[in-house]
């Protein structure tokens, strides 16, 4: 497909700069770019790229000053990242738009209701009562449990597995190989030092606009729902434990990990292979720092912590400053020590 600058400008509420009619039908960095591509600037380290860059349309912000002449047409915008995620964003869903129907072999229990436009690939299951809304788009592979719910325009990657009774709202998208609603790690011990496993009777109920990395793995709850909430991000790799609450638009990096129970506020940030305790409440606006080990409740919001165990970022870091001089400090405190031996002895010398 191919879109000229002025639909693009249009479709982003840009102003172009150059020829408007002017076509492309792909995307590329700016340093790669070539005829027929459209590409983007928002980081000034790269702005000696929009000089050279043989793309057919640059994405600029609309405040860019040009030190030269360049060969592409610019579309100026506010901002030139969300502009151009938001048209790839497009031509994606408009690539997928023809996925529709039930490709077989795959199998779909009679009492199974599919909305309209649902695309179901080969080798996927659908298993009793469970309820699928329009344009949804279930890829090879895919296993929805008994009694799933999934709602609109909500896309499942190959290999997605949700088990019984979850719930997936409008607009998420998961990617291949995540498991929604596997059994939280629950074990009572036994007086022989033996464990016996606690049923895991709830489900999990990941809400609208949630976006979900591969090979992430979302623990059911004990009783009750362990809860996803709107426009959450989650990487690759993350493990939720059973009962966690995670708070609207949360971004988790890959690796993370959060034991059960333990309830995230909004708009919190958890950088990769941080991992927070259970039965703890993190406040909205938190920043967690990547490595961090949380073990204990973070109560004022928007805090930074980093370490583990996670303690306050500017403490941390003073902390750090000091001990990059430990050895210099080691060295004056035995100067010290020498110096009042050498006073201590002269000052016996005076008295005797």
């Amino acid at each position: 497909m191919k879109f000229t600058a002025s639909q693009i400008a249009i479709h982003i509420n840009g102003k172009v700069e150059g020829d408007d009619s002017v076509s492309v039908n792909g995307f590329s960095k700016i340093e790669e770019g070539k005829n027929g591509d459209i590409s983007f600037l928002a980081n000034p380290k790269y702005e000696d790229h929009l000089y050279t860059t043989k793309a057919s349309i640059v994405v600029v912000s609309h405040v860019l000053e040009l030190r030269e002449p360049v060969q592409s047409t610019l579309i100026r915008v506010s901002d030139p990242y969300a502009s151009f995620a938001k048209l790839m964003r497009f031509y994606q869903n408009s690539l997928s738009t023809n996925l529709v129907g039930i490709e077989q072999p795959s199998f779909i229990h009679p009492t199974a209701k599919l909305g309209k436009d649902v695309y179901i690939a080969a080798f996927s299951y659908v298993g009793e009562n469970v309820v699928i809304g329009d344009n949804v788009k279930i890829y090879p592979h895919c296993y929805l449990g008994n009694e799933v719910k999934v709602g609109n325009s909500t896309t499942f990657f190959a290999g997605v597995k949700i088990y019984n009774h979850c719930v997936v709202g409008n607009e998420v998208l998961i990617h291949a190989g995540t498991v929604i609603g596997s059994d939280g790690f629950g074990f009572a011990p036994q007086s022989n030092g033996s464990y016996k496993k606690v049923p895991q009777l709830g489900n999990v109920v990941v809400e609208d606009c949630v976006e979900i990395g591969a090979n992430v793995c979302i623990d059911r709850a004990t009783m009750g729902s362990t809860i996803i909430r709107k426009g959450t991000k989650l990487d690759n790799l993350v493990q939720i434990a059973h009962n966690v609450e995670v708070g609207d638009n949360t971004v988790v990096a890959a690796q993370a990990g959060i034991s059960g129970s333990t309830k995230i506020g909004k708009q919190v940030t958890i950088g990769g292979q941080a991992g927070i305790v259970g039965h703890i409440h993190i406040a909205d606006g938190t920043k967690i720092n990547g490595q961090s080990g949380v073990s204990k409740s973070i109560r004022r919001e928007n805090t930074i912590v980093t370490g583990s165990p996670a303690f306050d970022f500017s403490s941390s870091m003073r902390a750090q400053a000091v001990y990059r001089k430990l050895p210099e400090l080691d060295k004056k405190i035995k100067e010290l020590e020498s110096l009042l031996e050498i006073l201590h002895r002269e000052r016996e010398e005076l008295s005797s």
